[in-house]
């Protein structure tokens, strides 16, 4: 009975690791960070199964239970491994989009359209018209 509860939470996380690969994977990460309670959630599910498991000494019954949880496993390190893959990705493609807004930030502030009492800044002085001026007086 164990081991039942622990395969059932094994394939919710694995369904919940699968939902946000795919997520992850179009680069929708809105969508992921969405998932990422549900994928909690199985997590912790899992681990307390995976405990209650380990406590009372529970064992698979029989060779398809046996298979059932080597497959369980194997499948649970696959889009664990992926997961990990995709999050370290997305987390650079919205490094890479941080430091360009940041850059373009930079730059605009570097070049102010507009000065401190709200007018654009005094176009340069014109050298003709100050030799002008100084030819005149």
């Amino acid at each position: 009975m164990m081991m039942d509860a622990l395969l059932a939470a094994g394939t919710r996380l694995a369904d919940a690791l699968l939902a946000e690969n795919e997520a992850l994977a179009r680069l929708d990460l809105p969508g992921a960070a969405g998932l990422a309670g549900a994928k909690a959630g199985a997590a912790d599910a899992f681990a307390a199964a995976f405990a209650a498991a380990t406590k009372t000494g529970a064992r698979p019954d029989g060779a398809a239970q046996r298979e059932g949880a080597r497959a369980m496993a194997e499948k649970l390190e696959g889009l664990g491994a992926e997961n990990k893959r995709l999050l370290q990705r997305a987390i650079s493609v919205q490094s890479r989009v941080i430091e360009t807004i940041a850059a373009a930030a930079l730059v605009r502030a570097a070049n102010p359209v507009y000065g401190a009492a709200g007018r654009r800044p005094a176009a340069p002085r014109q050298a003709g018209r100050a030799m002008a001026l100084a030819l005149r007086a």
